[in-house]
């Protein structure tokens, strides 16, 4: 099978590559890179106008499975990874049963073989998540897990987050920290401040994420051991961030679009549509997240895709946490940061597609001869407004909807087969 890309700007970053070229896939690799190739193609995709980009990798999700497919599964969350222009995604253990053992890696190892997408599981750091008994990392390492993190909950205990980091530094796994104390939180709905007191609800304090990110920098200068600080939300964490990669500490880190995009006043509509965790902070701390993506303080840019139904978000004092995010990440990114000239195209791929696979050492990310042939063609002009009934997740619980974005992945192309054509109108 042969797929001939004609015309398309051609973006790659670690290999500087910024030009109108084809591109010639043969079964699952790019098998040329130039201009007017010619060949007997099987399909051939006019790309003039288009963006054509390595596919995005998605390195924090939550996909629901096995447990609460009600939510989301691994087939409709890859549906909506594709529809978004993301290629590989990775998925947290927060599962039931939890992903702490090599059978539940299998699992969903087995189940991703029909995914549109690829399908990383990310292992507990704990067993059950309890906080207590470490995980045994190199026999989740060897079913196929590609990075620990206990995310839905933090590792309580400084010691016991100190072991977990060595013993999966050397069993070749990244340790993902999830920067919370739930002493500090103590069932917080929303950001502590004024929005808070005028819902009348119990706040986040943003003490909770500072506090432990700063421990999980702390044990990684003594260890000397990497660790990756998940959904960055405050303006001191970025701070701590700044200095600790000044000083050659092993951390990278990760945001979200809503963090660079939205402020905590959406939560006074009483919508859970905008509650998540950590949550929407404020005017400071968006601002704060946007300067450090755009200086590259911040490493990776995730959706922490995290999909309930209409009936558990109903109630916004009781709904639980999470929105979805796939098929809109790369379009927010783009308006806030491509179309503002606060970010080159390239500087998006390095966020979105090449850094996260560095990270989790997984495959993709270039567009180069003889590389795997997972590739994004984007509309980088579209305009569409987010409808949450038109999205592809089997949960709607977006904190997008009603808003229009520019840009849109126009085809997903997975192992040289393409997954998705754009069908929003």
């Amino acid at each position: 099978m042969k797929t001939l890309l004609k015309n398309g700007r051609v973006v790659s970053s670690s290999n500087k590559i910024d030009d109108i070229l084809d591109i010639l896939i043969e079964d699952n690799v790019i098998a040329q890179i130039g201009k007017n190739i010619g060949c007997d193609a099987d399909k051939v995709i006019d790309c003039t106008g288009l963006a054509v980009i390595p596919g995005l990798c998605d390195m924090h999700v939550h996909f629901r499975d096995p447990g609460q497919t009600h939510k989301e599964d691994i087939i409709t969350g890859s549906e909506a990874a594709a529809a978004g222009g993301v290629t590989a995604v990775a998925c947290m253990p927060n599962t039931d049963p939890v992903v702490d053992s090599p059978e539940v890696i299998k699992y969903i190892i087995d189940k991703a073989k029909d995914a549109k997408v690829k399908v990383y599981p990310i292992a507990a750091i704990t067993k059950g998540l309890k906080g207590e008994e470490l995980c045994d990392f190199k026999a989740l390492k060897a079913a196929g897990a590609v990075a620990v993190s206990d995310d839905g909950k933090p590792v309580r205990n400084a010691h016991t987050m100190g072991r977990a980091m060595i013993d999966a530094h050397y069993a070749g796994l990244k340790v993902i920290s999830h920067c919370e104390d739930p002493d500090i939180i103590r069932g917080g709905i929303v950001n502590a401040g004024i929005i808070s007191m005028e819902l009348g609800v119990q706040g986040m304090s943003r003490t909770s994420e500072n506090i432990i990110t700063g421990r999980e920098i702390q044990l990684a200068n003594d260890l000397e051991v990497p660790i990756h600080i998940a959904h960055v939300s405050t303006k001191e964490v970025v701070d701590l961030l700044r200095f600790a990669t000044k000083r050659g500490v092993m951390v990278t880190s990760e945001t979200a679009p809503h963090y660079f995009t939205l402020t905590e006043d959406r939560v006074l509509t009483k919508d859970a549509d905008y509650r998540m965790n950590p949550p929407l902070r404020t005017l400071e701390d968006m601002k704060a997240i946007s300067a450090a993506v755009a200086d590259g303080t911040i490493d990776c840019i995730v959706t922490d895709h995290a999909p309930h139904t209409a009936e558990e978000k109903a109630d916004f004092f009781k709904a639980p946490n999470g929105v979805v995010g796939l098929e809109t990440s790369l379009a927010a990114t783009l308006t806030k940061f491509y179309h503002t000239k606060l970010l080159s195209l390239k500087q998006i791929v390095r966020l979105m597609c090449e850094n996260p696979r560095l990270i989790l050492g997984i495959e993709g990310g270039m567009i180069e001869k003889g590389a795997v042939a997972d590739i994004t063609v984007v509309d980088l002009d579209k305009e569409w407004t987010v409808i949450p009934e038109k999205l592809h997740s089997k949960s709607k619980n977006t904190c997008f909807k009603g808003m229009t974005l520019k840009g849109k992945a126009k085809y997903t192309i997975v192992n040289g087969n393409v997954v998705y054509e754009d069908d929003y109108e």
